[in-house]
């Protein structure tokens, strides 16, 4: 069985637990906007083992707009080079798990209609990616 690392940075992990110990009945909005999120359950590129992260909840149809924003940071949030290295995914949305795969968006076109959307769910994005020099990554999660 693998290895769950749980995250060194406190809310998260913590977040993650009220999630997952509640069945996504707690812990399913952001701290500070009241926005849900969902949590990603990837493999990391390293270590092999597994990591889960809340992220916004931004869906396109039945997909997943999964932004490596990391609040405008200067660096990629490290389950970006996980989500790079292995693609296959769990996304708990509330109670609802699913399997899937993602893919970073680099077509200009379909990166500028996900960014729209995944703005449109969370406005902050813009200001994030204003404060960094980096472009942000964009991923889809889909069902596998």
């Amino acid at each position: 069985m693998t290895e769950y690392i749980p995250s060194p940075t406190e809310w998260v992990r913590e977040q993650v637990e009220l999630y997952e110990g509640s069945n996504g009945a707690e812990g399913t909005t952001l701290r500070e906007s009241g926005l849900p999120v969902i949590i990603v359950t990837n493999t990391g590129n390293r270590t092999g083992a597994i990591r889960k992260t809340p992220l916004m909840r931004v869906k396109d149809g039945d997909n997943y707009v999964l932004i490596g924003s990391q609040g405008g940071a200067p660096q990629h949030p490290s389950w970006v080079h996980n989500l790079r290295v292995n693609t296959d995914v769990e996304i708990r949305d509330l109670s609802e798990v699913t399997l899937m795969r993602v893919r970073e968006v680099d077509d200009d076109d379909e990166r500028a209609r996900l960014w729209a959307i995944s703005v449109e769910a969370y406005p902050p994005y813009e200001e994030y990616q204003a404060r960094t020099s980096r472009k942000i990554p964009v991923f889809l999660a889909e069902p596998s």
